[in-house]
């Protein structure tokens, strides 16, 4: 697991068998997270009540990790529980967990009470977060970026991820199975999903919001060097399929060499593309795992007003990325160009603004700030868009400088 300076660690998840949060920690032990260092980790959170325990099980014939959290206290279990989104903030809020660890899953739940209040029509904080809001579930959602962590893990990417039909139960009683804060997630980040012919709920909301908040992307697997492969088993064995979600993870280079990396560009001219439709390829062209995309408009033949497509890359992923551009705004051809890039290599992070999470990108020469979080926090303070950015920008400096420090310092 040693990283040079310009290696990634990273995570693929298989998720087309479905995922939920306990098969995403179970999966990441499995891979080689020590489950000593994940308990201790989730036992920063300060509370009892409940008994964690990885088990060896075949789905399907498949050597799997079983993650079975165990409440003690059955009027905290399953539909028992609501707690509002604002005490399970406060309850990662005042734990003892490292930063990312906790980076992490503050992330998760903040966008699964958005997506809550976004279907109930609430304000997010006062969302109750019923079966996620569940003690089993914080530990899952601690417990899988607390594996992600002792993996050293930067980056995670997910495949499609296969949901069922029918209806399932809930705290609001039944349901359509994928649930809607399920499909709100996977809506709102672009994530391509499969369908399963089964009524079980193979897609949970707890392991759609790990998935659709932490990911870089989805698609095929990165190029990387695997050195670790896991199995998360499902509660359920359905004889036609493995239950698992499958994690690989690994390391991929970013070059910083002269040359720089391959890329391939793609592109299609377009006169007859609506708008709506040409901003949706956009988001299933980066959906499918495209580097970039976008659009230029142009003059063709005749005066006709038109556009460009453009697509960026891996060549690898040429084949793929080519069908989704010729599917989705039906051109009649496209044209690639093999291109050289230098990728700089960033991580994300968050400040807070008067109380008010603003995401940054941190990368070797700059720090930008996500203007989304910006603008809906000067909405909220009531001041300019210029200041919040200011103000993040300062705040992820300084905590840069005190990391580096504190680096300099353990090295020494």
């Amino acid at each position: 697991m040693t990283k040079r300076g310009t290696d990634v660690r990273v995570a693929w998840f298989n998720c087309q068998a479905g995922v939920a949060g306990d098969m995403t920690m179970a999966a990441l032990v499995d891979a080689g997270a020590d489950p000593d260092v994940v308990a201790q980790t989730i036992g920063g959170l300060g509370v009892d009540g409940y008994a964690l325990l990885f088990e060896r099980v075949q789905r399907c014939g498949v050597g799997a990790t079983w993650a079975n959290v165990v409440v003690h206290d059955h009027t905290d279990h399953a539909h028992g529980a609501h707690r509002p989104a604002r005490e399970v903030l406060q309850l990662l809020d005042d734990a003892d967990l490292p930063a990312r660890v906790r980076e992490r899953a503050r992330a998760v739940f903040i966008r699964l009470a958005e997506v809550e209040g976004a279907i109930h029509g609430i304000d997010p904080a006062d969302v109750e977060l019923h079966e996620v809001g569940a003690l089993d579930s914080i530990v899952d959602v601690v417990g899988a970026c607390a594996a992600l962590e002792a993996l050293d893990v930067d980056e995670v990417w997910c495949s499609p991820i296969a949901v069922g039909s029918g209806t399932v139960r809930s705290a609001h009683g039944a349901m359509p199975n994928p649930a809607p804060a399920t499909v709100a997630l996977l809506r709102d980040a672009g994530a391509p999903l499969s369908g399963i012919d089964t009524t079980i709920e193979v897609a949970t909301p707890t392991g759609a919001a790990l998935m659709t908040t932490l990911a870089t992307g989805f698609g095929p697997p990165p190029a990387m060097t695997i050195d670790g492969v896991g199995y998360g088993a499902g509660t359920a064995d359905p004889a036609d399929r493995a239950n698992v979600v499958q994690v690989m993870v690994g390391v991929r280079e970013i070059a910083e060499t002269s040359d720089g990396t391959p890329v391939t560009l793609l592109e299609a001219n377009v006169d007859d593309v609506t708008g709506e439709v040409l901003a949706h390829t956009i988001t299933a062209l980066l959906a499918a795992g495209a580097h970039d995309a976008w659009i230029v408009p142009i003059v063709m033949k005749k005066g006709r007003p038109a556009h460009t497509v453009s697509v960026l890359c891996d060549p690898s992923a040429g084949a793929e990325l080519r069908s989704v551009l010729l599917r989705e705004t039906g051109t009649l051809g496209v044209r690639a160009t093999t291109l050289r890039r230098w990728p700089q290599q960033r991580e994300m992070s968050t400040v807070l603004v008067d109380g008010h999470e603003v995401g940054v990108k941190l990368g070797r020469h700059r720090t930008k700030v996500e203007f989304d979080d910006a603008l809906a926090a000067a909405a909220a303070l009531q001041v300019p868009v210029r200041q919040v950015i200011d103000r993040a920008t300062a705040l992820a400096d300084s905590q840069r400088r005190e990391s580096q420090a504190g680096h300099v310092a353990t090295d020494s």
